[in-house]
């Protein structure tokens, strides 16, 4: 198995080495792991702000920039290796990138089509917007009034002390445009923590997985979803099952496709009256403001 792993990223080791205090913070984290996961993850840490596509870029026939074409077998085996190191480590986001574009295309062009037959999907396939730090506008978010979509996603960055720049670039899915619906669908994983109040504590990311399960079908949210709760305390558990669980699959049946939703144009919007639009209940009172400590 490793010598055919070895065989499959042979072509694929063409990535620059990580830069700045970046660098040193996933070497840190990372460097009890074999050599090989520290090459794999590797791929994923030069996100990039830039539209995808559909133009062939260079003399490889490249999809879209950064784009990394692989056989059949080396999709399998890039699946088999995430998917054993993100149930290893949840947080290892890099890997579940990986599983995520290797596992995901069926799932991938259901939503593409979602959004492709709704008015405001549609214009997001149109015009690639991002959201990163080098496209948000800091200032307006924080001028916001309190309440809004805007000032609470700010808060819910600043809180948990994440940033939208983390969210890895998309290599290994063969169409350009599928390949900017999973890079959608990353950029706002933290709007939907936001949406759904959820902290990016490890009880938080299940209970988002399991309504993202449901709305997008992508394996590796249904395998987060479902193998997540294994390190969980039998008191956490318990109340993931017997709340937590039922709240996020309801709500994620309930919701229109959130892919569809033009959030940037949003962010005036009183997140209640968004909830409401979306059909999204407020949490259940054990996870009620769990991220909006001081």
């Amino acid at each position: 198995m490793g010598t055919l792993l070895r065989s499959a990223l042979r072509p694929l080791r063409r990535v620059g080495g990580l830069r700045g205090a970046a660098a040193g913070k996933w070497q840190r984290r990372e460097g009890g792991l074999g050599r090989q996961a520290r090459l794999t993850a590797a791929f994923f840490f030069c996100p990039v702000a830039v539209p995808l596509r559909g133009v062939r870029h260079g003399a490889n026939g490249l999809l879209y920039p950064g784009h990394i074409p692989t056989s059949p077998l080396q999709k399998a085996l890039l699946a088999a290796g995430s998917a054993g190191m993100s149930l290893y480590n949840p947080y290892r986001h890099d890997m579940v990138a990986v599983l995520g574009e290797t596992t995901g295309h069926g799932a991938l062009k259901v939503l593409r089509d979602q959004m492709r037959n709704d008015p405001e999907g549609a214009e997001i396939l149109q015009e690639r917007p991002r959201i990163s730090l080098s496209t948000l506008d800091l200032d307006k978010l924080r001028s916001l009034p309190e309440g809004s979509l805007g000032q609470e996603y700010l808060r819910f960055l600043h809180v948990n002390r994440v940033s939208p720049d983390t969210r890895a670039p998309a290599r290994f899915v063969d169409d350009e445009e599928l390949a900017y619906v999973i890079q959608r669908y990353r950029e706002v994983h933290d709007m939907l923590h936001t949406l759904l109040g959820m902290p990016t504590n490890i009880l938080g990311e299940i209970v988002v997985k399991w309504f993202e399960a449901v709305q997008t079908g992508l394996p590796m949210c249904i395998l987060g979803a479902l193998f997540g709760p294994i390190r969980l305390s039998a008191q956490s558990l318990q109340v993931l099952v017997s709340e937590l669980i039922p709240w996020a699959i309801q709500n994620g049946r309930r919701a229109p496709c959130v892919l569809n939703l033009y959030y940037e144009r949003r962010w005036e919007q009183p997140l209640r009256a968004l909830r409401e639009e979306l059909g999204i209940t407020d949490p259940p009172p054990c996870m009620s403001g769990a991220w909006r400590r001081p």
